[in-house]
């Protein structure tokens, strides 16, 4: 990224846990060789998270938050990251993040206070997420410092080329959020024939995809053995035909409810 830290390549995402399931998934992959640990203040576990990182050197974490989207007025995000930061027992954020956009509340506005905690150290890189090409094409316009990464939905069953093509070019990291279409494309035809080729699970197939197209990957687990198998994707490869027979799959299905993740994330609509 453009402050000089690279992001790792995967790391344990969070959400729809909480209490001591977090504790304990966020301790089992930092035992496991994790480095990378994404939550949101819309997972209200950010304290859970926090409780463990203090068992942690810090500085050997790349660690990833979110602000609502509710909360994007200038004041707002800078109380939310102050809060979040407290919740998770640090003084730095390396990547903060828009975690949907808000068509009521000025982009530039965001991007403004976005900047200042840039500017304070209190994050060091920020982004989007759930930005589409148009809407990041604009957030690029507005904001004064590098829009580091976008996250989004991208899996075998959802495979935003074109997303993916753009924010390339523009130094833009990609971040799968759902990377495994939240466990449904581990039942696609491919990837399971892949899977008993390689001698891999369908997870492992799914997620070393998304590693080889220099996507970072976040799968969430509770699992200790899925946990173990997620991050066991870094010593081996996929081959370039297999790549592509992927990359064709003709299924396109989008995981997330938007008008669920409306509700619980407060998306204007």
């Amino acid at each position: 990224m453009e402050n000089g830290r690279e992001i790792p390549i995967i790391g344990l995402g969070t959400y729809n846990t909480s209490g001591g399931e977090t504790k304990e998934s966020v301790r089992t992959a930092l035992e496991t060789g994790y480095t990378h640990i994404d939550t949101a203040e819309g997972y209200q576990n950010e304290a859970e998270i926090g409780e463990v990182l203090r068992e942690y050197d810090r500085e050997k974490i790349f660690l990833t938050s979110k602000v609502l989207p509710s909360n994007l007025h200038y004041e707002s995000v800078l109380e939310s990251c102050e809060a979040s930061l407290e919740k998770l027992n640090t003084s730095y954020l390396d990547l903060y993040l828009i975690h949907w956009p808000n068509p009521t509340i000025s982009l530039r506005e965001t991007l403004s206070a976005m900047e200042k905690l840039r500017e304070e150290g209190r994050v060091r890189a920020i982004g989007v997420s759930n930005f589409s090409l148009y809407q990041l094409r604009i957030a690029l316009k507005i904001s004064n410092v590098p829009i580091c990464v976008n996250q989004v939905e991208f899996h075998p069953w959802y495979n935003q080329n074109k997303l993916l093509s753009f924010c390339r070019e523009r130094n833009v990291v990609v971040t799968a959020s759902a990377p495994l279409g939240r466990t449904q494309v581990l039942q696609d035809e491919l990837v399971q024939d892949l899977a008993k080729e390689y001698g891999k699970t369908p997870a492992q197939i799914t997620l070393k995809w998304e590693i080889q197209k220099d996507i970072v990957t976040i799968p969430g687990s509770t699992s200790e053995e899925h946990i173990k198998q997620n991050f066991r994707i870094l010593d081996w490869e996929l081959d370039p035909g297999d790549m592509k027979r992927l990359d064709e799959i003709p299924k396109s299905s989008k995981c997330y409810n938007l008008s669920l993740d409306s509700e619980v994330y407060g998306i204007p609509s």
